[in-house]
């Protein structure tokens, strides 16, 4: 229990400096906090639930962390990376080094997820940009 709460308050510490200094839409401070959001979503969730409730808690600590930092325009897919990638790198940490492996995996798949997500969500709309651009020559041009 002392290790937990050490680690939700080095999280929270960690997570305060990274607000104060981050400037809008940076890959590494959205994979940051992200991660710290799943590690301590996954203590939390152990605490009250056990392994569901670690799992559960990761993906709300992960998506969380991301919509955080993310900025407007991509924080859906930010947080639903941040999500998913904190419940199956829970999974698979858990499974291969046990609860500690479970918060490092929990970290490192949260922290990857929420970038994937928020670059998906930037080439989506890139291509949205790219498709309307070109729609509207060819429309103007056989008119």
């Amino acid at each position: 229990m002392k290790f937990n709460a050490l680690l939700l308050s080095a999280t929270m510490a960690t997570a305060s400096m990274f607000t104060v200094s981050a400037h809008a839409d940076n890959s590494t401070r959205i994979a940051a906090t992200s991660a710290l959001g799943s590690v301590a979503g996954t203590a939390i969730g152990k605490q009250m639930g056990g392994n569901t409730g670690a799992m559960i808690g990761s993906a709300i600590g992960g998506a969380g962390g991301a919509a955080v930092s993310a900025d407007r325009r991509n924080r859906t897919g930010a947080a639903i990376g941040g999500g998913l990638g904190g419940v199956g790198g829970y999974a698979v940490g858990k499974n291969m080094g046990g609860t500690t492996g479970g918060y490092i995996g929990s970290a490192l798949g949260a922290a990857g997820g929420s970038v994937l997500g928020k670059k998906v969500s930037e080439d989506r709309r890139a291509d949205q940009r790219k498709y309307k651009k070109h729609s509207k020559k060819y429309y103007r041009s056989h008119r």
